[in-house]
């Protein structure tokens, strides 16, 4: 009997086996899923847009009201994800380098805002923010008002977006090696600089994909902030309550031309975040 000759003398090599046998049918499935819970309401999104051709469409989005309500969204998302970059990142430090009495329930209460239903949300911050409320009582003798005013809409995305950085933060927080920060510790390093100068930049790429996704979650946002923002016509108005006014008024081209538009800003957004990525996997492998 002649000896066996493994595959790999003559020049073969093994794949490992896939757990979900079938190619062909995995990927139809895949699409026809993807079809009907994504690419299918966009398509029907997009073709009641291209009824009105360019010049309506264009005359539709650079409405003053449209442009105002834009700017608000995105202003106050960029102001509500600045902030919970810088706050999102301290909760995920301290709920990962340490240990204190029911760390575990603070840890589960980050995703409370995944879980609680946004207008629930929205009536609780404005009933804590008003001029009546535990927190507005205390700001109004300042002249400061949070509820039914812009600031309102920031805090409601602060409060729904949250989660996004602490939990895209928290993982390189706790894979960070921990020799590195102790030799520059032993080398006369302060705090401060070893965290600059070491951590940071290893948190910095998955800080930032952070950013972007708790930046387009804010722009989708409308259940929590609709409470508290005041909805006052290119003053505190976001985009997702006037595309409500337009279905509401039956103008479903007006309203898919400005979804359209968020559309383009959304994907622009996530664009971003995979680029991030990739940079984030080029420098890990690197």
């Amino acid at each position: 009997m002649s000896a066996s000759v493994h595959p790999a003398s003559r020049g073969f090599t093994w794949r490992s086996a896939s757990v979900l046998p079938g190619f062909a049918p995995s990927l139809a499935i895949t699409l026809l899923w993807l079809f009907v819970i994504v690419l299918g309401p966009l398509g029907v999104m997009l073709w009641f847009t291209a009824g009105m051709g360019w010049g309506a469409f264009l005359a539709e989005i650079t409405r003053a009201r449209v442009l105002a309500d834009l700017w608000v969204s995105l202003r106050s998302a960029l102001y509500a994800s600045l902030a919970n970059a810088g706050f999102g990142l301290l909760v995920a430090w301290v709920l990962t380098r340490y240990e204190f009495p029911f760390r575990r329930i603070a840890d589960a209460l980050v995703d409370l805002p995944f879980a609680l239903p946004t207008a629930v949300a929205g009536i609780s911050l404005s009933a804590l923010y008003a001029p009546n409320g535990w927190i507005g009582g205390i700001l109004a003798p300042l002249g400061v008002t949070i509820a039914f005013q812009p600031a309102g809409i920031v805090v409601a995305m602060m409060f729904v977006s949250l989660p996004f950085i602490v939990r895209t933060v928290q993982p390189v927080i706790e894979d960070l090696e921990p020799e590195q920060e102790e030799a520059a510790q032993l080398m006369g390093a302060s705090p401060v600089q070893i965290f600059l100068r070491i951590s940071l930049p290893a948190i910095l790429p998955a800080l930032l994909t952070g950013f972007a996704l708790a930046f387009a979650r804010c722009l989708g946002e409308y259940g929590s902030i609709i409470f508290i923002a005041g909805n006052k016509p290119m003053i505190s108005e976001i985009v997702p309550l006037l595309i409500v006014q337009e279905l509401d008024q039956f103008d479903y081209q007006g309203a898919t031309a400005i979804g359209v538009l968020m559309l383009a800003v959304s994907f622009l957004l996530l664009l971003t975040i995979n680029l991030l990525q990739a940079w984030m996997r080029k420098r890990h492998g690197q």
